[in-house]
């Protein structure tokens, strides 16, 4: 007799992300291509991963001193206090006055699980979240399962193909009092003096909570300093606030997931209750975080002469970017593509968008067989010697195409 599952009215989940890479495994042209890819690629079409890192996961692995004894719920207290060492300074102010402390967690997205599950909690006033951004982000799904009610900007303006800092002054502008405000990628704003002001009157005033995603602090300008500077405005007007900050792309340990939930309070004793809540949800969400990639990270981190050598690959990796994106600008120009394209090397970071619309796009998938969102926000990581010419020869054409089109 046929037994009844309980899972008979589950429905399909709705496809989220992965479509399009499933699309371009499908694609048997020889001259297909995915620009779209997370990770950083070498210019052999391989994830990029530091020299340091490849060395010192040897060492680990042959110390036959290493005990593997369950970790800390909260994680490696030397991990932890190498990742805010790294984000804030060793000497700086929040650091000195012990008023900064952080969580392991797990996977690029555990610091906003966490962060979301603390906030549901013990901030129940404060039940919407605005999510600004230089892309649409995944952890507004995480906000939304929360029961928060979500509202989603990005920064950039297809219109003039800018990162617009004024998009964030005019969501602030309009959110309301005590809202939760999560800000991705805001050092690409690059606000000025008075933005920056206007930024911490309006949040100080409308007494806004801010959530920070830095997910690849040292691959925007190849500076780790300089890439979480804009921390030092809000540490120095007193705010109080959460930061996800994950170390698995700028060290090229992508499949490890490692990352801090950083919390910054008014004092120590306010550091301390919140760390100890924190301590609680993760011992419900995970109970004993990974070791073997935050082992990797500490061991760099806390070694001079290893954490030099890390910062000089992350400076090279950079710098191959902006050689890219001189390089693409260039090839367009030459081959007299309409439109300006200085916007692809006033971006930061390794993926930035072309600033392309939805018929080019279309048009280079399925024209050219090459895969990029529908955004049009690609990894230039993904461009290299072998496959430059093509891809920018390809751009020509759409665009050309697309103009003819119009007329």
């Amino acid at each position: 007799m046929p037994t009844l599952s309980v899972f008979t009215d589950v429905p399909m989940a709705q496809k989220l992300e992965g479509s399009l890479l499933k699309t371009y495994k499908q694609d048997d042209n020889p001259n297909k291509m995915f620009l779209a890819y997370k990770v950083c690629m070498t210019s052999e079409g391989k994830p990029w991963v530091s020299s340091v890192v490849r060395k010192t996961r040897m060492q680990i692995a042959q110390d036959p001193s290493l005990n593997y004894e369950y970790t800390p719920v909260m994680g490696m207290k030397s991990f932890v206090q190498a990742s805010l060492n790294l984000l804030f300074g060793k000497n700086s102010q929040v650091i000195v006055e012990n008023r900064a402390g952080g969580v392991q967690t797990v996977g690029d997205s555990g610091a906003f699980q966490l962060g979301a599950q603390f906030l549901k909690t013990w901030c129940q006033n404060s039940q919407i979240v605005y999510i600004v951004s230089s892309q649409k982000e995944p952890h507004g799904l995480i906000f939304q399962d929360m029961g928060f009610t979500v509202y989603e900007y990005t920064f950039w303006d297809s219109a003039h193909l800018c990162l617009d800092a004024n998009t964030l002054l005019n969501v602030l502008e309009d959110a309301p009092h005590g809202c939760i405000f999560v800000i991705g990628s805001i050092g690409n704003c690059q606000l000025t003096p008075s933005q920056w002001t206007q930024l911490m009157t309006l949040m100080k005033s409308k007494e806004i909570f801010p959530f920070f995603d830095i997910p690849h602090q040292g691959l925007s300008t190849g500076d780790l300093e300089e890439d979480a500077s804009f921390l030092h405005y809000f540490v120095s007007q007193g705010f109080e606030f959460f930061c996800s900050q994950s170390l698995s792309k700028n060290f090229g340990i992508y499949d490890e997931g490692v990352g801090t939930l950083v919390v910054v309070a008014l004092n120590n004793q306010l550091l301390l209750r919140v760390l100890s809540q924190l301590m609680n949800f993760a011992r419900a969400l995970w109970l004993n975080p990974p070791t073997t990639g935050v082992r990797i990270i500490t061991s760099i981190l806390c070694n001079p002469a290893m954490q030099g050598e890390w910062r000089q690959s992350l400076e090279g990796v950079v710098e191959n970017i902006m050689m890219t994106k001189e390089k693409v600008k260039e090839k367009l120009r030459l081959l007299g593509t309409p439109g300006s394209w200085d916007h692809i090397t006033e971006q930061k970071g390794s993926h930035s968008y072309l600033g392309l619309n939805s018929q080019q796009v279309e048009y280079l998938i399925s024209e050219k067989h090459i895969y990029i969102p529908k955004n049009g926000r690609i990894n230039f990581t993904c461009i290299n010697s072998y496959n430059i010419d093509y891809i920018t020869s390809s751009i020509n054409e759409a665009v050309c195409f697309t103009k003819d089109s119009e007329k």
